[in-house]
C-alpha cells in the first residue's frame, strides 16, 4: 500500500534539515520541544522517577504502574534516537501506552548517550537496569514471572544486545524481547539489504542519513563488526527469549529486522515478524495516534500473553 496519507502529510510539512554537521545539543533541544505537557499525557495509576543503583552506576529510570495491583510483570523499555537522541521525556508517551495496553509495569531507562558517553556506556546502563529490576523483585512490585525488554530503533539494537549478553552471562530471567523497527546492522552498505535502496528517499529516515546519524555512536568506539553493536551478526542465536520484531514497509532498516526474525527461527527461537504497511521508520514514536498504528501496542500485549 502507499505511504499512509497522514504520515505523508506530516512529512511534506517538514522543513529541509539544516546544512552542515549535526549538532546533538540542538537536535536534542528540538526533540524536547515537541514533548506534550503533563496534563495532556495518558493518565496511569502512578508514574515515578527514581534512580536505579546498578553495576553500571546510577541510572535514571521512570517507572509506569498501570493500576493499583500489588504485583505486575515488568517490561524494561529502551528509547530510540540513534544512540545520541531521545530521553525519558521524548518517549514518555510510548512507555505510557505500553503500560496501559500490556498491564505491565514499565521501567523506561534514561541511559547515557553518545558522543558524551563512549561505547558501551549506554548498553551497559540498559543491561544493568534489567539486572537491577530482577534484583529488586518484590520491592519493585515484580510478580517474578514476566520480565520483558522492548525498544524502538536504536533501542531495539540494545534489546538484541542485552538479551545476547544476558544469555552469555547465564542470566535467564528475561522472558521476551520486543524490537520496533530495530537497527541491527550498523555496517550501512547500501547493497546489503534491498530496503536500503527501495526506501532510500522520501519516507522520513533516509539511507543517506544513517551514517551521519550513527557516527556519534560509531566514533565513540562502537565497531559495526561487533555483534553487540550489530546484533544480526551474532553467529549463534540459540537460547534467546521469544521475540516480536515489528518492521515498517517504508523503512530503510526493514530488511535487517526481518532477517533477525528469520535467523531466530532458524536457531529454534520463537519469533514473530510483523510488518506494518504504509508506515515508515519511527511510527511507534510519531504516529501511534493513528488507529492502525496504535494497534502495535495491542499486538505487543497479545505477544506477551501468549506465554
Amino acid at each position: 500500500m502507499p505511504l499512509h496519507p497522514e504520515i505523508a502529510k506530516v512529512l511534506a510539512s517538514l522543513p529541509a534539515p539544516p546544512a552542515g554537521p549535526l549538532d546533538p545539543v540542538a537536535l536534542r533541544a528540538a526533540d524536547e520541544a515537541h514533548v506534550a505537557p503533563l496534563a495532556e499525557r495518558l493518565p496511569l495509576h502512578a508514574v515515578d522517577d527514581v534512580t536505579a543503583r546498578t553495576a553500571s552506576g546510577d541510572v535514571p529510570v521512570r517507572i509506569y504502574t498501570p493500576d493499583e495491583a500489588d504485583r505486575h510483570g515488568v517490561l524494561v523499555y529502551f528509547h530510540g534516537g540513534a544512540f545520541f537522541l531521545g530521553s525519558l521525556e521524548t518517549h514518555d508517551h510510548v512507555a505510557r501506552s505500553l503500560a496501559k495496553e500490556t498491564g505491565l509495569k514499565v521501567v523506561s531507562v534514561g541511559y547515557r548517550l553518545a558522543p558524551e558517553a563512549a561505547f558501551p556506556a549506554g548498553l551497559d546502563d540498559c543491561y544493568a537496569v534489567v539486572r537491577w529490576a530482577a534484583e529488586q523483585g518484590a520491592g519493585l512490585g515484580w510478580d517474578g514471572m514476566t520480565l520483558a525488554v522492548a525498544g524502538d530503533s536504536s533501542g531495539g539494537t540494545f534489546v538484541a544486545a542485552v538479551v545476547a549478553r544476558a544469555h552469555d552471562d547465564g542470566f535467564d530471567r528475561i522472558t521476551h524481547q520486543i524490537l520496533y523497527y530495530p537497527s541491527l546492522d550498523l555496517d550501512f552498505d547500501v547493497d546489503r539489504y534491498a530496503s536500503l535502496r527501495e526506501n532510500a528517499v522520501g519516507y522520513g529516515l533516509e539511507t543517506a542519513g544513517l551514517k551521519p546519524f550513527n557516527a556519534f555512536y560509531l566514533d565513540s568506539g562502537a565497531d559495526p563488526a561487533d555483534p553487540l553493536v550489530s546484533p544480526v551478526k551474532r553467529a549463534d542465536l540459540t537460547g534467546l527469549p521469544p521475540a516480536l520484531i515489528v518492521t515498517a514497509q517504508y523503512d530503510p532498516l526493514r530488511d535487517e529486522g526481518e532477517l533477525y526474525g528469520r535467523r531466530l527461527w532458524e536457531a529454534g527461537v520463537e519469533a514473530t515478524v510483523s510488518r506494518y504497511d504504509g508506515a515508515g521508520h519511527g511510527f511507534v514514536q510519531h504516529f501511534s495516534w493513528i488507529p492502525e498504528y496504535h494497534r502495535v501496542f495491542e499486538e505487543t500485549r497479545d505477544f506477551l500473553r501468549r506465554r
